[in-house]
């Protein structure tokens, strides 16, 4: 008597949105484009409330025992304004890039999308609950984000590093060749 081997995993269709999502640099731009420009407006509107809150003088804020808090709600704001902007200039990198690998242009992606949620939550929550000066549980993801930041931006760099390789073409000759839209 044999035994019946278990059930594989059929792969997923050729038109499911995780293959598209990494199959299709439009719908990679069109995310980060999305995200990095509302990102931007949210972080900017943080860093506004921030302002308020020194030309208001609110003490939560300001006061000498609230330092860590203010550090941290404006790295909040700073990290997460840049990363806002680190989208944006991704989504141009994949829409200049059409032959970057799938598989690393799907893994820059997700790590940079983690990494703009994570660092700028991680500095926020750290400021929300202050324990004796020393930043609350929340900044914990900080690192984590950080680490997925690096991720993003080595797959991104070796991406642009094998889209100046094509350029050259094989005979070294320096002609390019692009594809036309």
């Amino acid at each position: 008597m044999t035994n019946p081997s278990p059930p594989q995993k059929q792969p997923p269709a050729p038109d499911s949105p995780k293959l598209r999502f990494l199959n299709d640099p439009t719908v990679l731009t069109r995310g980060h484009l999305r995200l990095g420009w509302w990102a931007l407006l949210i972080f900017l509107t943080l860093g506004l409330v921030l302002e308020a809150f020194h030309g208001f003088k609110v003490g939560a804020y300001l006061k000498v025992s609230n330092e860590t808090r203010r550090l941290m709600w404006t790295l909040a704001h700073a990290h997460g304004t840049l990363l806002a902007l680190v989208n944006i200039g991704f989504a141009l990198t994949v829409r200049l890039l059409p032959e970057w690998a799938a598989r690393e242009r799907g893994i820059a992606s997700v790590c940079l999308r983690g990494a703009t949620l994570l660092m700028p939550a991680g500095f926020f929550l750290g400021g929300v609950f202050v324990y004796s000066g020393d930043p609350g549980l929340g900044i914990v993801l900080v690192p984590i984000g950080g680490l997925m930041l690096f991720v993003a931006v080595f797959l991104t760099a070796c991406g642009v590093g094998s889209f100046r390789s094509a350029m050259h073409g094989a005979d070294g000759g320096g002609t390019t060749r692009f594809k036309q839209r």
